[in-house]
């Protein structure tokens, strides 16, 4: 005999933007240097503005100055000359932030 399932209380609406960010994130320092790299640069504050939107919808504005500052610093369209190991850091460091806004940030269901 089958369980009934019971639907969650709560709905994680950054999930999914921020695994996708993760994921080219953790690529990035493998990218660096070439030209798919400016493609890391869109999808990460693209992705950073979406997230902190559905932050600002599950009224968790502390995330806000966090993603507001992600989206700044891989902006595409005036990039920054950033190099070195500490560039090379704040790749995964910033996946592992979109990985835990992912995961905390959440509304509860109607």
């Amino acid at each position: 005999m089958a369980k009934e399932r019971t639907a969650s209380l709560y709905q994680r609406n950054a999930f999914a933007p921020g695994l996708l960010a993760a994921a080219v994130l953790f690529l990035a320092p493998a990218l660096m240097g070439g030209d798919w790299f400016m493609l890391v640069l869109y999808v990460t504050s693209i992705l950073a503005v979406i997230v902190a939107w559905f932050a600002f919808q599950a009224r968790q504005w502390w995330w806000m100055p966090v993603f507001a500052a992600i989206a700044v610093i891989w902006n595409p369209v005036f990039p920054f000359p950033f190099n070195g190991p500490a560039w090379t850091f704040a790749q995964p460091a910033a996946a592992v932030v979109f990985l835990v806004a992912g995961v905390l940030i959440k509304i509860r269901r109607a």
